[in-house]
């Protein structure tokens, strides 16, 4: 299949430029807050309004410093030591979702340590409204035409630009379909089921590590990193820990409720 060719700017002004990667994070903080403030409803979370402003505020600041940050340490160090003022230059792209969850974790636990609120239920609701975000970011990957998979000969392979003439998986569709509605809905039912506190905080994490683990099957790996320790790619390595954290935090969970029973 050939590649859409999907303009990366929406429109231009002068020299402002809108492209759909930023758009797709704007959409995704968006759609953030008025989830947040549904699920602070749906599970009588002691937050007021302006509460969730700060809570998303913050927890923007550490995804953005994380992500870059991640990024820098994660897949290029080596090129950002010998050239440091190039950490700041966000907008040439270059965000690691690892290096992100880090960034906000630490400042929810500031959050919620300065107001005395739950750090699980608090983690519930905030990772629960991250997927819409982290689909349409990866749909923004796609249509720059970045991050794409492996050789393949399957009907859908799409021949990507810069890419060379085999068609390749759209992995990027295939972890924006995982990662946003898949993951939205398990989360959103678990609310429902109003599952205990630091259910959906671990459930996401141990979920988003198994998803992105398989999907990195299909992903082309970083091109200066390639594989890695036994064949495994780096985002693959940055996702087992996430694994073994979400299946250690539900079993915590359901331990110390049942003792508390």
């Amino acid at each position: 299949m050939p590649f859409p060719n999907i303009d990366p700017v929406i429109f231009e002004i002068g020299p402002f430029a809108v492209r759909w990667y930023g758009m797709m994070y704007l959409v995704g903080f968006t759609a953030a807050y008025f989830l947040i403030r549904y699920y602070v409803r749906l599970r009588k979370f002691p937050l007021p309004k302006e509460g969730v402003s700060d809570l998303l505020f913050y927890c923007i600041l550490g995804l953005i410093i994380g992500a870059r940050l991640g990024y820098v340490v994660f897949y290029h160090l080596p090129y950002y030591l010998r050239n440091p003022l190039e950490i700041f230059y966000v907008w040439e792209g270059g965000m690691s979702f690892h290096g992100g969850l880090i960034g906000v974790v630490l400042c929810t636990l500031w959050f919620c340590r300065s107001r005395n609120l739950s750090i699980l239920l608090t983690g519930d609701i905030l990772v629960s409204s991250a997927p819409v975000g982290i689909g349409l970011v990866r749909v923004a990957n796609f249509i720059n035409a970045e991050l794409y998979g492996r050789v393949t000969d399957v009907p859908w392979g799409i021949v990507f630009p810069g890419a060379g003439p085999e068609p390749r998986h759209p992995s990027q569709l295939y972890e924006a379909f995982l990662e946003g509605p898949v993951l939205l809905a398990i989360l959103w039912w678990l609310h429902k089921r109003q599952a205990s506190p630091g259910v959906p905080l671990f459930s996401f994490i141990m979920l988003y590590g198994i998803f992105r683990f398989f999907v990195e099957f299909f992903r082309q790996p970083d091109a200066h990193l390639g594989f890695l320790w036994g064949g495994a790619t780096m985002g693959q390595l940055l996702s087992l820990p996430m694994i073994l954290i979400g299946i250690g935090g539900l079993v915590l969970v359901r331990y110390y409720g049942k003792n508390r029973q």
